[in-house]
């Protein structure tokens, strides 16, 4: 995202495009792409791995192998350092083609949402249960369509996959 943005990007079409990819790859392939802790906030969905990360983060550092990260932040928005180091976090080769596609897809759709629309897509009845919870954690399960046609079957799938997703 960062990497061909060719602009300093705002948190929330950060946030916006991990969550939308991740919904839809976890609805069509039954497994999200990041698998972050998502939670229900006023203005929608927050990965807080890579919302830590965004702010400088230190403790991700070490298992990134970085001295830093290669983006600064002023204010709500994020910007590349040096374009050599745009592989450094989101290395394409660790990412399926479809993973890929689907990032590529949800951060266009985002990029072309005014922050209201993004606001109003993303404040489903997944971001609702959350935001009740007393941590405001939101559920993998919440993300799955209600009218999946194997939701009970993704949902054993999901929890055999143990504690990593929050269900």
């Amino acid at each position: 995202m960062l990497a061909t943005a060719n602009e300093p990007l705002g948190f929330q079409t950060i946030f916006k495009t991990a969550y939308f990819a991740d919904k839809r790859m976890l609805n069509i392939h039954w497994r999200p792409i990041f698998g972050d802790i998502y939670r229900a906030m006023d203005y929608g969905p927050m990965p807080v791995k890579i919302y830590e990360m965004l702010i400088g983060e230190p403790y991700y550092l070490s298992e990134l192998e970085l001295d830093d990260y290669p983006w600064e932040r002023k204010g709500y928005r994020v910007s590349l350092v040096d374009s050599s180091r745009r592989n450094e976090i989101l290395n394409p080769t660790s990412l399926s083609i479809t993973e890929m596609n689907f990032l590529a897809e949800e951060f266009e759709r985002c990029r072309g949402m005014k922050f209201d629309k993004k606001t109003t897509e993303t404040h489903q009845s997944d971001w609702v249960n959350g935001f009740y919870r007393l941590d405001n954690r939101m559920d993998y399960e919440d993300m799955i369509d209600k009218d999946h046609p194997d939701r009970e079957e993704l949902l054993q799938y999901l929890n055999s996959m143990g504690r990593r997703l929050v269900l």
